[in-house]
């Protein structure tokens, strides 16, 4: 593979924020959804978002505005704000906004754990360890158990035509759906189908959830039966021996995948190419950002875009050279200083991949 290891050009960030570029506008045409035909780009009006570079469509996750007031008003806003015209939406903003009540979960996790201190004049002690599922009290259980019952009736109850308004308003925007995240495997059957139906009326190209063989076989029949995808996001399991996609799409072709470059890289060390070129007709998107690798100290950790040693420009460059149809989220996971915020940090990633792809 050409330039593995390498970025084709040095895009310092540094060198990348001196410098002034100007595009014309673009947008995205509708998708064949289970064709996946190559997003298209045409002159729109500048008010609009516009994250379609060189036939690369870029777009971010709400998760990267995190800390941030959801909702979907709020949502639209940091599209067009940032610039993005696609978006990778979590069904909770959507869903509170059609009036569902909040999940009382999101109230009983606490700070996330620190990383480890090193004593004084030494290397820094590593990342933080990962996140794990704290124990819930008996309380806390009976309250969650009350919520999801109360949520199944919301859902069972709510007219899809509701969620044809929320896509008008996107629409209105300039702003596409191309996955929502229900991450709905473990809800009833019932509820599975809602997810799909959902994500058909918001324009989705499917509905997405963590991998595993659990999950694809009990989201694979509502995938097929609504005409869409069932999509999972990976973390570190390529980091496992022996670890393969291939299990996951023996199951259907309507399995997909949502791969998270950073993860790969920063578990690995590998290049993130070697997947994307291997499975690029199974990945609907790729979750983009920049870390250090295995070997690097602090290891696997995320880094401020172009301070890292995870090869996004390679990334990008790979999909524009082959016009493959893959979504590229930006993911901010990276501290925000306190001068700055999530809005203004993804609006810099969306004008660091233009700079690469234009």
């Amino acid at each position: 593979m050409e330039n593995e290891n390498k970025s084709k050009r040095n895009l310092s960030r540094r060198k990348f924020l001196g410098s002034t570029a100007t595009v014309a506008a673009f947008t995205m045409l509708p998708i064949n959804l289970l064709g996946k035909s190559t997003p298209v780009a045409k002159e729109v009006n500048e008010t609009k978002p516009n994250s379609n570079f060189g036939g690369v469509q870029i777009g971010t996750i709400t998760y990267s505005w995190r800390d941030k007031p959801g909702g979907v008003e709020n949502i639209i806003k940091y599209c067009v704000e940032t610039g993005i015209s696609s978006i990778e939406l979590m069904s909770g903003d959507v869903e509170e906004y059609l009036g569902a009540a909040k999940n009382p979960m999101m109230g009983m996790f606490g700070p996330p754990p620190a990383a480890p201190k090193a004593p004084a004049g030494d290397k820094p002690a590593g990342p933080p360890p990962a996140f794990k599922m704290p124990e819930f009290t008996p309380e806390q259980k009976a309250t969650i158990a009350k919520y999801e019952k109360e949520m199944k009736a919301w859902r069972l109850s709510l007219p899809m035509s509701k969620f044809d308004d929320v896509r008008k308003m996107f629409d209105a925007a300039g702003i596409s759906i191309h996955i929502v995240k229900f991450s709905p495997a473990r809800w009833s059957d019932e509820e599975i189908d809602y997810a799909f139906k959902a994500a058909k009326a918001l324009g989705a190209m499917g509905v997405s959830e963590e991998l595993g063989m659990e999950a694809v076989k009990k989201m694979v029949p509502f995938a097929e039966k609504n005409g869409l995808y069932a999509i999972f996001h990976t973390h570190m399991q390529f980091a496992t021996p022996r670890f393969s996609y291939d299990p996951f799409m023996a199951v259907s072709p309507a399995v997909m995948f949502n791969f998270d470059s950073g993860h790969f890289f920063g578990s690995t060390g590998l290049h993130p190419n070697t997947i994307i070129e291997k499975y690029h007709d199974r990945i609907v998107s790729i979750h983009v950002k920049d870390k250090t690798g295995p070997k690097t100290d602090p290891a696997n950790t995320n880094q401020v875009w172009g301070q890292g040693e995870c090869p996004v420009e390679d990334i990008l460059l790979l999909i524009k050279k082959n016009g493959w149809p893959i979504f590229c989220d930006i993911e901010l996971e990276y501290d925000v200083k306190p001068w700055s915020n999530s809005v203004k940090e993804v609006k810099t990633c969306v004008h660091y991949a233009r700079q690469i792809l234009m």
